[in-house]
């Protein structure tokens, strides 16, 4: 048995929606969880600035010796994710295949849609990982700058009209093009669920990339039999490199428990 925790990190208040799925499959394993959030969003960064930021991020979570590490952020992983891995000895975890994957086996019409930032979808990541999977799959793919500064301002319910406003702008070509696949290539975009839902519709169906990588770890981790002993639940720990004031508030909201008293605020850079 392993009792070493699992790093998880990302630009902001996206990868909390990858670590809710992590404790939903591994209630017994710790978790530390970095959100750089006084530096987001990435998205619009150059690869030299995603790059470095990366490094740091993961030399963060190394530091607790972890047994494995998540990017719970798709613009590293389409950027960097070479260059973290060959840094680290563990096992580094990327939010592209596992999505890829699951959406090449739900498309009916073959038609796969996929949302990130700039950064995501300049570096053709999901349509490389689709297309290895299936040449014959049509992929659409849609930059959407404004989805993480929405998200990491509350700005997520259906009823806003700033953000079904800009959707509607982001997602018409996908409608156009009769997508059946949706894959959220952002870990901030599942807390957009429903706005991106109300407009694509129910016959669309929507894939959470760091959902999907969730199932991928935790498949592994029980494979390799490096759970902690024990039955008890697992602790999560909370760094950010902006206020936790904000961070905490909106953490409790989504992972649906009380973070107040768990997040501390550090430098990394």
């Amino acid at each position: 048995m392993d009792s070493r925790a699992i790093g998880v990190f990302d630009s902001g208040l996206g990868g909390l929606t990858t670590v809710k799925k992590l404790a939903e499959y591994l209630p017994g394993e710790d978790i530390v969880y970095l959100g750089d959030t006084g530096r987001v969003p990435y998205g619009s960064r150059s690869k030299e600035t995603i790059i470095k930021y990366a490094q740091q991020d993961a030399a963060f979570l190394k530091g607790f010796d972890i047994k494995a590490m998540v990017i719970a952020c798709n613009t590293v992983c389409s950027v960097a994710y070479d260059f973290i891995a060959s840094a680290h000895d563990i096992p580094i975890y990327e939010v592209v295949s596992a999505p890829a994957r699951a959406a090449a086996e739900i498309t009916i019409n073959g038609k796969i849609g996929v949302i990130g930032t700039a950064a995501t979808i300049r570096s053709g990541a999901y349509e490389s990982a689709i297309k290895k999977i299936s040449s014959e799959l049509n992929i659409f793919s849609v930059q959407c700058p404004l989805f993480v500064p929405l998200v990491e301002n509350g700005r997520t319910d259906s009823c806003d009209i700033a953000a079904r406003t800009i959707a509607e702008d982001y997602l018409r070509q996908l409608q156009e093009e009769n997508v059946d696949t949706l894959i959220m290539g952002c870990t901030h975009y599942p807390l957009l669920r429903d706005v991106i839902s109300g407009i694509m519709g129910s016959n669309v169906t929507l894939i959470d990339s760091g959902a999907e990588t969730a199932k991928a770890v935790a498949a592994d981790i029980k494979a390799e039999k490096l759970r902690p002993n024990g039955g008890s639940a697992g602790s999560i720990r909370y760094f950010v490199t902006d206020s936790i004031d904000g961070f905490s508030a909106f953490a409790s909201k989504i992972l649906e428990r009380e973070v107040s008293g768990l997040v501390e605020q550090v430098t990394i850079d």
